[in-house]
């Protein structure tokens, strides 16, 4: 295949990587491009990942799914709890959701391991030229291709001629940024603080995700797979907070017995302090130059939509473009997936996501109660939890992405 026709990928981050995988399997020669090296790729900070039942199907198509799921927690059940009172608001079962896809449940996994996973098939795969410890720096195009430059792990720079390039480099994305497209949306003024944990908190009743309101400090639980298993713990914290006293083991400790108390320290793996951003580019697309996944939009981490959504850009996006390169769809087809996955991420990521904060932190006792009862309903008629289900587990926003011309 010519240089030219092939399609450059910046971030192997797991949108890169399955877009990366899913042209390379339909006979797209791809470039990938990582700045970070085999000495430290699995080095990054731990993420959430929380899998959805739409994107199982997709990780399924490229083989992905069958090295994760020996790694993560299969879980069909997720809970609503109210702090304050201590109390089950509401179970929602991925059961509802047995006719409408192959995977009724969500999967456990984290980011780490699907990247770790990916980029193995990644690297067993010919036709991808995949090209660690480097460091994209810029590129230009013209009517007939793009051309990128990038810094070796020599330090030598290099440039390189492709079809197409994606950016899936994530919220810095200097792709986007060369291309001057604003990143419209604010940023919250508090942060949020992840702590680890080493527990078993099913004893308590909880499920292996729990969402939990409340007007003084919402939280958010969901259970990773070990060795040694581990919970994460999700926190609003002040805007003036010191991050370090923040973060000292004894300020960890009082939270989280401020949220279970139990009388025993418990035996924290972790932890780390986050800006939350509800953003979403103006454009996913000029020319032959395309945002995907956090380049193109980064949202809050409640309802575990980022990735998910992300994942569902690579392949919405390579799709089409494997459909160009075998001459079924010409260029234009690459504005339907600007309208597309932009119109999920505005209408769907990130509308759900200041939502599900919303209903979590909601301060308002009438407004808290008329949420709650709400949650119950929904859970307890099978006709609402499968729509709700639909909403929550993306099923929905990719069926209405189809219906976009």
């Amino acid at each position: 295949m010519k240089v030219s026709e092939r399609v450059i990928v910046v971030g192997a981050g797991p949108v890169g990587l399955c877009l990366s995988l899913a042209l390379a399997q339909a006979g797209v020669q791809v470039t990938l491009i990582e700045a970070l090296g085999e000495d430290n790729f699995l080095e990054q900070v731990p993420r959430a990942g929380t899998n959805h039942p739409a994107t199982l199907e997709l990780l399924d198509r490229i083989g992905l799914y069958p090295r994760l799921e020996p790694r993560g927690i299969i879980a069909p059940l997720f809970h609503y709890w109210d702090r304050r009172e201590r109390k089950l608001i509401a179970q929602f079962d991925h059961a509802h959701l047995k006719n409408d896809t192959r995977f009724p449940y969500v999967l456990q996994c984290e980011r780490i391991k699907i990247v770790e996973e990916a980029l193995k098939l990644a690297k067993a795969h010919p036709g991808i030229d995949l090209r660690l410890a480097t460091a994209f720096t810029c590129c230009t195009q013209d009517s007939d291709g793009v051309t990128v430059w990038m810094t070796n792990p020599a330090g030598e720079t290099q440039s390189m001629r492709g079809a197409y390039l994606v950016s899936c480099e994530g919220a810095r994305s200097i792709v986007r940024s060369e291309l001057g497209i604003e990143f419209e949306g604010f940023t919250y003024p508090d942060r949020t603080l992840s702590i680890e944990v080493a527990y078993d908190f099913r004893k308590h009743g909880y499920t292996e995700r729990n969402y939990i309101s409340d007007p003084d400090e919402w939280s958010n639980l969901f259970h990773w797979k070990g060795p040694p298993d581990r919970w994460r713990v999700h926190f609003p914290t002040e805007p003036h907070q010191d991050e370090e006293a923040l973060t000292r083991e004894e300020e960890l400790q009082a939270r989280l017995q401020a949220f279970l108390p139990t009388g025993r320290p418990f035996e924290i793996v972790a932890s780390n302090l986050y800006v939350v951003h509800q953003r979403v580019a103006k454009k996913f697309r000029i020319g032959r130059v395309i945002l995907a996944g956090d380049s193109a939009h980064v949202n809050s981490p409640i309802g575990a939509m980022g990735m998910n959504s992300g994942i569902h850009d690579a392949f919405n996006l390579a799709d089409k473009l494997v459909a160009i390169r075998h001459g079924k769809a010409d260029e234009d087809v690459l504005d339907r997936y600007e309208r597309q996955r932009r119109h999920v991420a505005l209408a769907h990521t990130q509308a759900q996501t200041i939502r599900n904060r919303r209903l979590l932190e909601e301060k308002d006792p009438a407004i808290r109660r008329n949420n709650h009862d709400e949650l119950r309903r929904s859970a307890e008629d099978p006709k609402l939890a499968r729509g709700f289900l639909l909403r929550t587990s993306l099923i929905e926003s990719l069926r209405e992405a189809e219906q976009i011309p």
